[in-house]
């Protein structure tokens, strides 16, 4: 059987539980639309959109109100296109309001670190206007698909950026946790691979923007690479079967929790065997 194009979300998911990679890339059954999903597709879209502004269109003395307002627009405008999605997710109207509302926090902390990326050109020494601030800050390139044939992986990288002769890949994220876990890691191993593979030398750094607190960053080094490059070649050869018994139920609070459960917990039933004091654990 040839290889899969895998991906950090593919990989990540088998490392998480192997049946449910079965399931989902093997007999490639849908899932479901999500919340986290959609609103997290929402946010990314407002803010690469944000950077097509066209900055001698605004008013220099209402500059951070017309910014505020523009990106607001952006997110409303998303937030409306993705609508029919909303509805039919399993949810309160209030549940969905408050994704919308944090989904605003968000962005809001997210323009109020970018006004200070513009003050500390636009009030330096050697101060620039608007405009060439406006250039310095933005994104070198947004929303690129990376794809190795011969690695066999993909990715889709938010954006990189040009910083103190550094070159930096960058990575949204809506999450409540403000820590580089190791998945996060692997994926940022993964796409400074792949960056590596196309222009012939890694970034020097890869990193997390969290939108509730702050990016960050890590140095990309040769243990970062090796061990990327080695859980791509792992996946690879664990996935060569189309057995289900070759893919493990990985049983854990992800299986069945409080305000949801697995795409395919009722396929799976992983506590069939077990008794009701080991399913009851998880809810």
């Amino acid at each position: 059987m040839p290889k899969r194009m895998q991906s950090p979300s593919s990989i990540n998911l088998y490392k998480q539980c192997p049946r449910r990679y079965f399931y989902q890339y093997i007999l490639k059954i849908k899932t479901k639309p999500n919340i986290h999903c959609i609103r997290g597709n929402i946010v990314h879209s407002a803010l690469e959109k944000f950077f097509d502004l066209e900055p001698s269109a605004l008013d220099n003395k209402q500059l951070k109100s017309e910014l505020a307002s523009y990106l607001k627009n952006l997110f409303e405008a998303y937030w409306a296109r993705s609508r029919n999605s909303l509805v039919k997710l399993d949810m309160e109207p209030q549940q969905i309001q408050f994704y919308y509302e944090d989904s605003v926090h968000q962005l809001a902390n997210w323009l109020n670190q970018f006004f200070a990326q513009l003050d500390k050109r636009m009030n330096a020494e050697n101060p620039v206007d608007f405009p060439t601030a406006f250039a310095q800050v933005k994104p070198f390139a947004r929303e690129l698909e990376f794809r190795s044939q011969d690695l066999n992986v993909r990715g889709f990288v938010d954006y990189i950026e040009k910083k103190d002769n550094k070159t930096i890949v960058m990575d949204y994220k809506t999450s409540k946790k403000f820590d580089i876990t190791p998945q996060y890691k692997l994926q940022l191993g993964i796409y400074a691979a792949l960056y590596e593979e196309k222009y012939g030398s890694p970034p020097d750094q890869v990193g997390i923007w969290f939108l509730k607190d702050k990016p960050k960053i890590i140095d990309v080094d040769e243990d970062l690479l090796k061990q990327a490059k080695f859980e791509i070649e792992q996946i690879h050869f664990s996935t060569e079967s189309a057995e289900i018994s070759d893919y493990p139920q990985q049983r854990s609070p992800l299986c069945k929790y409080s305000t949801g459960q697995c795409d395919f917990y009722d396929m799976c039933k992983p506590y069939k065997s077990n008794n009701n004091k080991n399913l009851s654990r998880f809810h």
